[in-house]
């Protein structure tokens, strides 16, 4: 597969690995490298295909008898805020919001451990050192930026990886306080992206794979209106008659 003869961009498809995500399914994912002049463009061409970046690759799920895992995204102008969520934000409007350059800091990797360690503490994550975490952050060919939300004091309590592409933004990966459950930390940090996609004009916020079946990626599907990749298309999610996973 190629998008061009003169630049051909190679895809690859990686070997069988245990789901992270559905018990007793195995994952394949085809990827592509992001390098050279045109990766920001291919980013783009990628992003709106239903591909996610992490380090310098592009991936999307290919697995064989499983389609779990369907790209999903937020309208800005559309979205609307049920009413938890407009109690989520209201009990958040302490917190602000500092887009900074994509660097790690030994503050945001002590939030990271925390995070891990609380939510995530059997995931191949928990065990990421600083170094992994800073080829995280920090090994991006593509216009990326952190965004820290830190209360009055100064704590840091939100920490986003973001990436910028033309048509909107993409969460990469958020972690968050884990001590302070009842203010729904992630999806605060949610709605804020869909005000700073506003702020900036862009019409989407990307927020990589939604799994109907898993805790951990089923909560997507609860902001409104949300549009989802299928058949090639991006339609309403409320709209669409999926196919069992």
């Amino acid at each position: 597969m190629t998008f061009s003869s003169r630049h051909p961009q190679f895809f690859y498809t990686t070997a069988p690995l245990p789901c992270p995500y559905l018990p007793d399914r195995v994952e394949r994912k085809v990827v592509t490298d992001l390098t050279g002049p045109n990766a920001e463009a291919l980013h783009d061409r990628l992003s709106r295909a239903g591909f996610r970046r992490s380090h310098m690759i592009a991936y999307a799920p290919v697995c064989s008898g499983c389609n779990a895992c369907v790209p999903i995204r937020l309208p800005v102008e559309r979205f609307q805020r049920t009413r938890t969520q407009r109690r989520t934000w209201n009990m958040n409007v302490d917190l602000e919001g500092f887009e900074v350059p994509p660097r790690a800091t030994p503050e945001q990797f002590d939030l990271f451990q925390r995070y891990q360690a609380t939510r995530h503490a059997e995931g191949d994550m928990a065990s990421m050192s600083f170094a992994d975490y800073r080829s995280m952050v920090e090994d991006t060919p593509i216009d990326t930026c952190m965004i820290e939300f830190r209360n009055p004091h100064g704590e840091l309590l939100i920490t986003s990886l973001v990436d910028r592409v033309s048509d909107g933004l993409s969460a990469v990966y958020s972690f968050y306080e884990p001590d302070l459950p009842n203010r729904s930390l992630g999806s605060f940090s949610i709605m804020w992206l869909v005000e700073h996609a506003r702020t900036l004009s862009l019409p989407y916020v990307y927020l990589g794979y939604w799994i109907a079946r898993s805790p951990k990626m089923a909560y997507k599907s609860g902001f409104h209106p949300a549009e989802i990749l299928a058949g090639g298309v991006w339609r309403d999610l409320d709209a669409c008659d999926l196919p069992p996973a």
